[in-house]
């Protein structure tokens, strides 16, 4: 996959281009920033710009891989002999004996490239022995080959890993990117693109684990929650109300994943609420379709309540990755709002 077709992240994009350029690719690179964003993809787009029979300049960037050559053909379909892809294995961990594996193939030269590249995917599930091989080499690495480092979690990697690799940080991705990509490339309406990409905080990965999950359902589920909050101060129906957000009644994973979309669609809400209620723009809405009834709850979540409902939402979600049961974490919301 070439750069250009990459969404997203022209700024990182456009550096690593200009490196590859002018012969300062870094041997080692650390991939880093929220999951499903695009830092996976990247890392092939890397190897084909590398390794292109027929590089050119394109738009913003002053070398690009074709994407129709057979070297780039080849990396696409992930059977090129010089792009080492390293994964975790059934036990969710790297291995040192991968990694051990890896760095004996790097450290001779390529088969049919210009350069090497090593991909390791989750980087941080990487075992301790394994990082500690890693690292001898990575402290001086083999002239033909580049180290492609992907990680959600870089802190968990060891301090000395880091430090011999740049950081590239990745954003999470607007919403209307987003919703692009899901419409061009998974067959969603855009209505539905649209509510999935306002759920999805930035990842096209998050919107489509969340498929399942009725979205139109969560958010209106998430804007009744705020227009009955906005003047009740009575906590006994504010406990009942909590009831809608884990949803019917069944296994605990089902009330978890209802809860955790419909946290995501509230704090969406309340983010487009402190919005109206400051006069910003409105063309940056996540929700558009729902300006006017939300206009109307600008006189109850003024700025500062707004913030403060936010920070709630957003420590709600913080218990239940934390595996908090969904009922307390609803009753403790309601109670906050």
């Amino acid at each position: 996959m070439p750069f250009r077709a990459i969404t997203g992240h022209r700024r990182v994009l456009t550096l690593v281009s200009r490196a590859i350029a002018g012969g300062t690719l870094p041997p080692a690179l650390l991939l880093a920033g929220p999951e499903g964003i695009g830092k996976r993809r990247t890392a092939p787009a890397v190897a084909e710009t590398l390794n292109c029979r027929e590089p050119r300049a394109a738009g913003d960037f002053e070398i690009d891989a074709c994407g129709a050559c057979d070297s780039c053909r080849r990396i696409a379909r992930g059977v090129h002999p010089d792009v080492i892809v390293v994964e975790p294995g059934d036990t969710g961990s790297i291995k040192i004996d991968q990694v051990r594996d890896v760095i004996d193939r790097a450290a001779y030269r390529p088969f049919e490239g210009r350069r090497r590249a090593v991909i390791v995917d989750e980087a941080d599930a990487m075992a301790p022995a394994a990082q500690s091989a890693l690292l001898k080499t990575l402290e001086e690495p083999p002239s033909a080959s580049v180290f492609l480092l992907v990680s959600s979690m870089p802190d968990a990697l060891m301090p000395t890993v880091r430090s011999r690799c740049p950081r590239l940080r990745f954003a999470p991705l607007p919403g209307a990117d987003v919703a692009q990509v899901l419409v061009r490339d998974h067959a969603y309406t855009e209505t539905d693109a649209r509510l999935a990409a306002a759920d999805a905080d930035g990842s096209i990965g998050r919107a489509l684990a969340a498929r399942s999950v009725d979205l139109t359902e969560a958010r209106q589920v998430a804007k009744s929650l705020l227009e009955q909050m906005a003047n009740v101060t009575n906590p006994v129906p504010r406990m009942q109300a909590a009831k809608h957000l884990t949803g019917k009644k069944g296994a605990s994973a089902d009330e978890r994943d209802h809860l955790a979309v419909c946290l995501r669609a509230l704090s969406s809400l309340l983010r487009d609420v402190a919005m109206l209620a400051t006069r910003a723009d409105a063309r940056a809405l996540a929700n558009t379709d729902l300006q006017a009834d939300l206009a109307r709850l600008t006189g109850a979540f003024d700025g500062e309540r707004s913030m403060r409902a936010f920070a709630a939402v957003d420590r709600a979600l913080g218990a239940l990755e934390r595996n908090a049961s969904p009922k307390v974490v609803a009753d403790w919301l309601v109670l906050q709002l």
